[in-house]
Order: structure tokens, then sequence, then C-alpha cells
């Protein structure tokens, strides 16, 4: 049967916009090289017109410029068309290359929203409440034992504590009169310095010269701290 109808072929995939593009550029880059040959044979018609005086060489030379002017303007028109066409496919692969990342950005969501859904179903509001309400309870506990290990051996579990609050406010205000008297507090004020003199009583230095009692007649003078004077020596001539 294959030698009777031969063998059926398998069709070549149809091109994709990026070969489309490529054949495009090349044809147009095909195109630019013939139009600037032609503006360089342009250019040398020009000078010749230039250099040839009017007559017949100068018409010559104008129609063969003309000629070539025309196949410049065709060429243009070409590349343009290859130009529009390249941009048309520029276009058309851009929106491709979009479709194809919204899709792929389509598959991560999903597969997201897959996980998501598998890890959402491990994890429950009424656990993580009821996680929050343990700890808080522990938490109050665990103040609690400090509070308790913290506690002072030294003062008595029978002390009123109202006892202890009005005996406070009684020391504040004396405090506060004691301050408003005196403008500082007694235990801050310095101690007074006791009157050595006054405790003591010793009598005062006399100050004159003091008068011999009754019945010395042979009493000396004394000096002006009132005690005996020294007696001078004689000089012997």
């Amino acid at each position: 049967m294959k030698r009777v109808f031969g063998v059926k072929k398998d069709k070549e995939p149809p091109p994709s916009v990026g070969d489309a593009s490529d054949r495009i550029n090349k044809r147009g880059e095909t195109v630019d090289e013939k139009i600037k040959k032609l503006d360089i044979e342009l250019n040398r018609y020009k000078e010749q017109i230039k250099k040839t005086r009017p007559g017949p060489a100068q018409e010559a030379v104008k129609s063969r410029a003309m000629r070539v002017l025309k196949q410049k303007r065709m060429y243009e028109g070409q590349r343009d068309m290859l130009y529009n066409q390249t941009f048309n496919l520029d276009q058309v692969s851009f929106a491709s290359e979009g479709i194809k990342d919204a899709q792929q950005t389509m598959t991560a969501l999903k597969s997201a929203n897959k996980e998501l859904k598998g890890m959402m179903k491990t994890v429950k509001i009424q656990d993580i409440d009821n996680l929050q309400d343990e700890m808080m309870d522990l938490m109050d506990v665990s103040n609690e034992i400090q509070e308790t290990l913290g506690r002072s051996y030294s003062v008595p579990d029978d002390i009123d504590e109202e006892d202890l609050m009005g005996e406070l406010d009684a020391l504040e205000a004396d405090m506060g009169m004691e301050t408003e008297a005196d403008g500082v507090p007694s235990y801050l004020q310095p101690d007074a310095e006791p009157d050595l003199d006054a405790e003591l009583r010793l009598p005062s230095a006399p100050t004159g010269h003091a008068t011999a009692p009754a019945g010395r007649s042979n009493a000396q003078a004394d000096d002006e701290l009132g005690l005996p004077a020294v007696p001078r020596a004689t000089l012997r001539g």
C-alpha cells in the first residue's frame, strides 16, 4: 500500500513571529544596500551635470539620473513597507510574550493558592486563640511564682497595711510641718555647738593693779598682770 499511495509527509510547522520578523529584517537590509548604491550613482550624475554644458550631453546625463532616482523611490517605498510589517510583527510578538507572562503568572498563583489552602488546613484560628489563652495563664502563674520567691522573710504576715499607711501619712505630715517652720527639716539642720565657757563658768582675768591686803606693809608691788614684781638688782657703784 505504501508503494501505491506513498508515505504521507509530515507538514512543516508554520513560521513563528520571530522567524518572520528576522526574514523581513534581512530583506530590509538588502533594500538599504541597494538604496545606498543608487545614492552613490546619483551623486556621480549630479557632478557630471554640473561639469557638462547645457546641450544634448547634459540632457543624456539628466535622463540617466532620473532613472536612478525613480529606482531609489521604488526601493524606498519597499523599505517603508517592510518597516511597517516589521513593526506589526513586533507588536504581535510583544502581545504574545505578554500573554505567555500572564499564563506563567496564573500558573504560579494557582500553585501558591493550592499550597496556601493546604497550609490553612493545618492552622486553625481556634487553636491559635487557645494557645494565646494558655500562654497568658502561664505568664500569670510565672508572675505569681516570682512574687512568691521575692517575698521578704523578715516581715510578719499579721501586719495591717492600713496601719502602715496611717503611720506613713503621719510621718509625711510631720516632715511637712518641720519644713514649713524652719525651711529645712530638723534632721537636715546642723548640730549647734555647745557653749563651753558658759558650762565651765571660769572667772575673767584681772585687768588692773591689785590692792595690797591690810596688815601687809612690806608687800611688794605687783606687775601689770597682778603678780608680785621681781625685785631689781641693785647696782653697786
